[in-house]
């Protein structure tokens, strides 16, 4: 059971764009960047509470500070073409109609559904596609239910920005319950339901109930073994967890999962050690992971945020005394405000290995650094010199095609790639081993696993498949003289 509390209950109120004014921390903040904030927060979505406010963020150290980077729109998030513009209009006072359509053409460019989210990975249900549900991976089908569209506060760097920018088009969100459940019938490969948002924490208890209580108990879901909720609550609001209202209604729904003999993870969003170090978040982890739940943390690696193997390691090391999973870290992705955030991928890696030096084994369980691109997650296994050349070793740790998934492939060594996009393959070859069938699933032909529900894909060699296997990869210093070449 998941006990009680001493904590002192606390009343949630958010500060959106309109309110920065009425921000009190933000009196010490000069009036310039007030004014920015207000230019920035017209383009990209901002939403802070003032649990974040009072207990997070250090004021006397911003603008530096890493919770204030993560959550307060900085200047420097747009071009600086782009920022003028919106600064001039919002100093102009402009008719909200000219700010929506500068803000708006702003939007347009900053790629808003980067990987073949709005194209490749919506599914069909009886010919037609199905709103609010993504399917990219054979074993997983995300739902976004549409009253967890928002969160309780907004990070700065977040890749579903569109989602809370006003933009109808741009939104997956769905109110049916009912066509989950019928498309989960129909595809009896999926293992696995991700709910997500935004943040599917922020509905309450009786609504959430409604999108997971047909996944316990309706006829023809025994395929189903796992079901995770993203969320960012245990970091931005673990109130949720704690004293809220219908908090051990919500407990009680993680004790009905497990009764049920699902897997329940709580997929939640740890940026900075400093989110898990108040009592109310470690009450709140504590309270999930009794009620059952296994909390599986992930972040991306942010610069000015995060960009440091100490942080790492210190917040992996926190999450496992909280009994929580490090379980990813992930490259900035192609979207919104990434070169503000960007780190190269060989920092990346550094930092991740440095990282990984520093804590027991029981935090080595992350991985990463990860990229969610176009043909899967694909993680930056190692730098190693391999025949002659220097090379980025990479592997897919999930694909669009589940024969790629966990075949190494090498990229040449570039210092500045922060991408996949900006990667070229190694060793004069023309392209990465996954491209031309990748090509073929953007002009239309299904993935392997759709049409026939059986796995395919990787190169032959006799009838064979052959992959290339290189040892010894924990030092990038290390050099290796060739690729080897094992047939299975």
């Amino acid at each position: 059971m998941h006990g009680r509390t001493r904590l002192k209950p606390r009343k949630y109120r958010a500060y959106t764009r309109k309110d920065i004014d009425a921000i009190p921390q933000l009196d010490r903040v000069a009036p310039r960047l007030r004014t920015a904030m207000k230019a920035v927060s017209a383009v990209l979505p901002f939403r802070v509470n003032d649990y974040v406010l009072d207990e997070l963020i250090r004021w006397e150290d911003v603008p530096d500070d890493p919770i204030f980077r993560l959550t307060f729109p900085q200047p420097e998030m747009l071009e600086p073409g782009d920022l003028r513009r919106m600064v001039d209009l919002v100093r102009e006072e402009a008719p909200p109609a000219a700010l929506k359509a500068e803000a708006r053409a702003i939007q347009d460019r900053l790629n808003p559904h980067p990987a073949g989210q709005m194209t490749l990975n919506v599914p069909r249900l009886d010919g037609a596609p199905v709103a609010g549900m993504q399917h990219k991976y054979r074993e997983t089908v995300l739902f976004f239910p549409s009253q967890g569209q928002t969160c309780h506060a907004y990070c700065t760097y977040c890749f579903r920005w569109a989602q809370f920018v006003g933009i109808e088009s741009l939104k997956f969100a769905s109110r049916e319950a009912q066509t989950l459940v019928r498309y989960l019938r129909a595809h009896r490969e999926v293992r696995s339901v991700l709910i997500t948002g935004g943040d599917p924490l922020i509905m309450k208890t009786a609504t959430l109930r409604r999108y997971v209580e047909p996944l316990l108990t309706e006829p023809g879901l025994d395929h189903i073994a796992s079901i995770r909720l993203g969320s960012k609550a245990p970091a931005y609001w673990p109130y949720r967890f704690v004293t809220d209202p219908d908090a051990d209604d919500l407990l009680q729904l993680f004790e009905e999962v497990r009764a049920a003999g699902k897997h329940l993870a709580l997929m939640t969003h740890i940026s900075h050690p400093r989110e898990i170090q108040t009592r109310v978040a470690a009450e709140g982890l504590r309270r999930a992971a009794g009620a059952g739940a296994v909390v599986r943390c992930q972040a991306p690696l942010m610069r000015g945020i995060n960009d440091d193997p100490d942080v790492w390691a210190d917040l992996w090391s926190r999450q496992v005394r909280l009994g929580a999973v490090p379980y990813y870290l992930f490259v900035a992705r192609d979207t919104g405000p990434k070169g503000y955030f960007e780190v190269p991928l060989a920092r990346a890696h550094d930092i991740f290995r440095e990282a990984c030096r520093r804590v027991s084994g029981l935090a080595r369980t992350v991985r990463g650094p990860s990229m969610s691109a176009l043909p899967g997650k694909v993680v930056v296994d190692g730098v190693a010199d391999v025949a002659g050349e220097r090379v980025f070793v990479l592997k897919l740790l999930q694909g669009r095609v589940p024969g790629w998934v966990g075949r190494p492939f090498f990229a040449a060594f570039d210092p500045e790639a922060a991408w996949l996009d900006h990667l070229r393959p190694a060793f004069g070859e023309a392209e990465f081993f996954y491209e031309a069938e990748l090509r073929a699933i953007e002009n239309g032909r299904p993935e392997p696993w759709r049409r026939s529900g059986r796995a395919r894909g990787g190169d032959r060699r006799g009838g064979r498949r052959t992959l290339p296997v290189v040892v010894g990869l924990a030092d990038p210093a290390g050099a290796i003289d060739r690729p080897t070449w094992m047939t299975v």
